[in-house]
């Protein structure tokens, strides 16, 4: 019996991809944003397509914001850009 891939939908794009295929930006109970590359870390999860595209994006529609209920400092975005850009060249 073939195990079911969970899809998750990218909050800027729209599409419905493969969990292992996106990347998951994490809010904490401390109220802390990061990237979560294991898809395991505690809190409330948005996924976001590995491109800076999706991510500027979402920062434009304020698509984070909106799925955490809760601001995010631009540092914050910026930080995450530089992850998810680190992650993309490895």
């Amino acid at each position: 019996m073939l195990k079911k891939i969970p899809n998750r939908m990218c909050v800027a794009c729209h599409a419905m991809k493969p969990k292992r295929e996106l990347v998951r930006i994490v809010m904490n109970n401390s109220e802390a944003v990061s990237v979560d590359f294991t898809g395991k870390a505690q809190g409330r999860g948005a996924y976001l397509c590995k491109s800076v595209t999706c991510l500027k994006a979402a920062q434009k529609g304020k698509k984070l914001e909106k799925a955490f209920k809760h601001p995010i400092s631009e540092e914050t975005m910026i930080i995450l850009a530089k992850a998810i850009e680190d992650n993309n060249e490895q």
